[in-house]
This record gives structure tokens, sequence and C-alpha cells, in this order.
């Protein structure tokens, strides 16, 4: 039953676009739209073969300093998951040892290698707010995707603002400077994710 909730609120994000943001975050400049790309939320092990869910995130140049910009989207900055997948590790990681939460995780067919998982584990992310089913605290954000989903109309999509809310909006999430990786060791995480996007099957 929690696996079933959990995978209904992984696969409700199949297919949705994200496509606002208000100002540019770095100046608070103008922003003006660019392109619409695909981008990896999570792989799931379907028998014998893996699925990509994946969203549409829109990107924009910022009119005043020209950087490019994704819109509000449901990534943590800096990463190749899917927040709620995070904040369900994490979550689980506060009640038992993080490898037996890892695979819980991947027994619920859900595929993140163990390189992630350290990466992840060891960052500064916001405290989430939880609840407890079926004797497993779990993420409130997964609940409530997973009953916004369930009361869809059959092909159905959730909308990319109502998921975004309910997640909590990670994208926006600036952990304070003092608290940030040394700048070696952040270049170093980077290039190791940019690495696990261009392998097949990598979150």
């Amino acid at each position: 039953m929690v696996t079933d909730v959990i995978l209904t609120a992984v696969c409700s994000f199949d297919g949705v676009e994200f496509d606002q943001i208000t100002r540019c975050p770095h100046c608070s400049g103008p922003l003006m739209g660019y392109d619409l790309r695909d981008k990896k939320f999570a792989t799931l092990k379907e028998s014998d073969h893996e699925r990509s869910i994946t969203v549409r995130v829109k990107r924009f140049t910022c009119k005043t300093c020209g950087k490019l910009i994704n819109a509000d989207e449901p990534f943590y900055p800096d990463s190749r998951i899917g927040s709620i997948i995070i904040d369900l590790y994490r979550t689980l990681s506060e009640t038992m040892p993080s490898n037996r939460a890892a695979r819980i995780i991947d027994a619920m067919g859900i595929v993140v290698d163990r390189t992630t998982w350290r990466n992840y584990s060891s960052r500064v992310m916001p405290d989430i707010p939880t609840v407890d089913i079926f004797g497993m605290k779990l993420p409130i954000s997964i609940l409530t995707i997973s009953t916004i989903a369930a009361r869809l109309p059959e092909g159905g999509r959730i909308e990319g603002a109502e998921a975004l809310a309910a997640c909590g909006f990670p994208s926006a999430y600036r952990a304070a400077p003092d608290l940030l990786p040394a700048g070696k060791e952040r270049n170093k995480r980077k290039k190791q994710e940019e690495k696990e996007e261009r392998e097949p099957g990598a979150p």
C-alpha cells in the first residue's frame, strides 16, 4: 500500500510541464522564453526494463544579465532526481540507517545508485514535513501529490503549479552560503552528476 502511494506520486509527474518563473533569481531582471526541454525526474524498474519519468521544463534568458534560467521546477538546486525522492530518502534515513533506506527505495522499484545517495545525503536541505502512514514516516508532499493524482479523471494530468506547491517549491531553496560545500567539492559533484545523466539508466 505504501509503495503504491509513493509510485503513484512519482508517476504523476510524467510529462508535466513547468513553465512559470516571475523574475531572474540572479538579478531580478525580466525574462524572455528560450526553449522547453525534457528532464529526467526518476527511473523506475518495471518487470525486465527501466522506465524514465520525465518532466518538461521551460528555460528563459534574462534580458538584464543574459543568464539562462529554468522555470520553477520539482528539483532541488544542483540535483538530478525529483525532490520527492530525495525527501523520501532523507525521511526514511531519520528512523533507520541510510543504507537500509536506500534498499527500501530500491525494493519499491525506484532506481538510484549508491554514489548519488552519498552525494545527496551530505547536503544541507530544508526541513521536510512528514506524516505517519501504516507505521512509516513519509514526506507529506508524497501523500498530497498521490491524493491529487488519484482524483484526476482518466487521462488527466497534474498541473505544474499544483505539483510545485505540494513539493514546497524545492528549486527556490538556497542553503546559507557558509553551509555550502567547498568549491572543489561542488565542481566534483557537478561533474559526477553530468556523467550520471549521460549514462543510460542513471538517475
